[in-house]
C-alpha cells in the first residue's frame, strides 16, 4: 500500500476508545477537509475490505495529487472496525471530535446504529450498496445516504433477472435465497416475501450462520432436496466461495445462481478454487468490473509517476472499483458543497446538500447515471450483471433496475413507518 498521511489503523476496542485517531493535515493551499471512514481489514468481511479501502485511498490521493478540490486537500483516517458496532461508534465520535464533514461507513449493522447519531449531529454518513434500504428515502433519512443500490434494490433486480433467464415467468418455479443470517442477509427479505406473492414464486430460505465458515448443510439443501430452478446468494466474507465450490461439487449449474453484490468480486471466484471451477457463475455489479476505465488508468498513471507500482488490491476489480466510487462521489458531494459556501470550508449540512445535487454521475462510464436527490438518496438503484467466462467477468446486461416501483413503495412505506415509530 502506498504511504499516506493517514493510513488505516487497527486497533483493539480498549485502545479505540481511548485513543483518538488524528493524521497530520497535509499542505494545502486553502486547508484541509477531514472525511472520517470505517473499514474491515481484519475482521470477517476482510476479502472485501482490503480491495475496496484502498480503492477510496487511491482516488482521495489521485484528487489531492491534483492541488485537491479547489484548493482543498482531502485527508481520509481510516478505522479498521472489523465489521462490529462498537468500535464504529467510536471511530465515528472521534472522526466528529476533529470536525469530520461526513464519515464512510462500513457494514449494515453499523450504519443502523450510527443512523440516529447522523439524524442528531446533522453529518452525513454513506453506505454504498449496503444498510437500511428504506434509507433510499431522504424525506425520513436525511443524513443517511446509500449512494448505489440497496438490498432491496439488488434482490429485485436478482427476480428480474431470473425471470428473465426462465423465460420470461415465474409462475411455479422455485427460487432458493440463501443468505448470511444477520441484519445485512435479513434485509431483502421483505422485497422477496412480496414478489414471491406477485410473481407467482416458490421463495424457500436458507440461513447461514456466523462467521460463515461452514455452508455444507445448506448447499446439500439446495443442490440435492430444494433443487431450484433459480438461486441467489446473498453472502459476504468467506461464504460466497465456499457456495460456488460446495454447488459445482453437487452438480447444481452455476448459470441458475445469481449472486447479489458483496458475493461478486475476485476473491470469492480465487477462494472456490479459481476461474474454472466458477464458470457460469452471475455476479451483481453497482460498479463495472474489470480495470478498462480512465479514472484506474489515472491511478496507475499516478503510481507511476511517483515510481511506484500499483497495489495487488488493484487486481480485485470488483471491489477495488466500489472503494474509487465510493471516494468519488465523496469528492463530487464536496464540491458541490463548495459552491454552497461559497469557497469556505463546508459544513456537514452543506456536504449533505452537495449529496443531493449530484445528477447523471457515470465517472467515465464506471458505474450508471447516479442521480441522488433530496427524495432518493440511492442514486436510481441500478445494477449489472457480469457472468464468469474463461479467466474474467464479462458483462450480460446492461445497467437496469428491477420492479422498481415496488421497490420504491416499500422504501416509502417502510420509511415511514420507522419514523412514526421512532416519534
Amino acid at each position: 500500500m502506498r504511504e499516506r498521511p493517514a493510513t488505516y489503523i487497527a486497533l483493539s476496542l480498549g485502545l479505540l476508545l481511548g485513543l483518538a485517531v488524528a493524521a497530520p493535515a497535509q499542505a494545502a493551499d486553502k486547508g484541509t477537509i477531514i472525511i472520517g471512514m470505517q473499514c474491515d481489514r481484519t475482521g470477517p468481511t476482510q476479502v472485501v475490505g482490503t480491495a475496496l479501502c484502498p480503492g477510496t485511498h487511491d482516488y482521495i490521493d489521485l484528487i489531492n495529487s491534483r492541488g485537491g478540490i479547489d484548493g482543498w486537500k482531502l485527508d481520509v483516517p481510516e478505522v479498521d472496525n472489523q465489521y462490529q458496532v462498537p468500535p464504529s461508534i467510536a471511530e465515528y465520535e472521534q472522526a466528529k471530535q476533529q470536525g469530520a464533514v461526513g464519515v464512510m461507513i462500513y457494514g449494515t449493522p453499523i450504519t443502523a446504529a450510527l443512523n440516529s447519531r447522523l439524524e442528531q449531529d446533522h453529518i452525513p454518513g454513506t453506505s454504498p450498496g449496503f444498510g437500511i434500504a428504506a434509507s433510499a428515502d431522504g424525506k425520513y433519512y436525511p443524513y443517511l445516504f446509500p449512494i448505489a443500490a440497496n438490498y432491496w434494490s439488488q434482490a429485485a433486480a436478482a427476480v428480474q433477472f431470473a425471470k428473465q433467464q426462465l423465460g420470461g415467468s415465474l409462475k411455479g418455479k422455485k427460487i432458493a435465497y440463501i443468505f448470511y443470517d444477520n441484519p445485512a442477509g435479513h434485509e431483502p427479505l421483505p422485497i422477496l416475501d412480496e414478489l414471491s406473492k406477485t410473481e407467482g414464486f416458490q421463495l424457500q430460505n436458507f440461513a447461514v450462520p456466523p462467521p460463515g465458515v461452514d455452508v455444507s448443510s445448506q448447499v446439500l439443501a439446495i443442490a440435492q432436496q430444494y433443487r431450484p430452478d433459480f438461486v441467489i446468494d446473498h453472502t459476504f466474507g468467506k461464504s460466497p466461495a465456499l457456495i460456488i465450490k460446495g454447488l459445482q461439487q453437487n452438480g447444481y449449474p452455476l448459470n441458475k445462481v445469481v449472486a447479489m453484490v458483496w458475493a461478486s468480486g475476485e476473491a470469492d471466484i480465487l477462494g472456490a478454487g479459481g476461474w474454472n471451477v466458477a464458470q457460469g457463475y452471475y455476479t451483481m455489479q453497482f460498479a463495472g468490473a474489470g480495470q478498462d476505465y480512465p479514472v484506474i488508468k489515472q491511478i496507475k498513471a499516478m503510481y507511476k509517476k511517483e515510481g511506484k507500482s500499483p497495489p495487488d488490491a488493484l487486481n480485485s476489480t470488483v471491489y477495488y472499483n466500489r472503494g474509487v466510487f465510493q471516494g468519488a462521489v465523496w469528492v463530487a458531494a464536496i464540491r458541490n458543497a463548495l459552491k454552497l459556501s461559497h469557497g469556505k470550508k463546508p459544513t456537514p449540512t452543506d456536504v449533505a446538500k452537495g449529496f443531493e445535487m449530484i445528477k447523471d454521475f457515470k465517472l467515465g462510464g464506471m458505474v450508471p447515471p447516479i442521480t441522488i436527490s433530496a427524495a432518493d438518496h440511492e442514486g436510481g438503484g441500478w445494477v449489472r450483471i457480469f457472468q464468469v467466462k474463461g479467466d474474467g467477468f464479462v458483462a450480460k446486461t446492461p445497467w437496469f433496475r428491477g420492479f422498481r416501483k415496488v421497490v420504491v413503495d416499500l422504501e416509502a412505506k417502510t420509511a415511514q413507518q420507522m419514523a412514526s415509530k421512532a416519534n
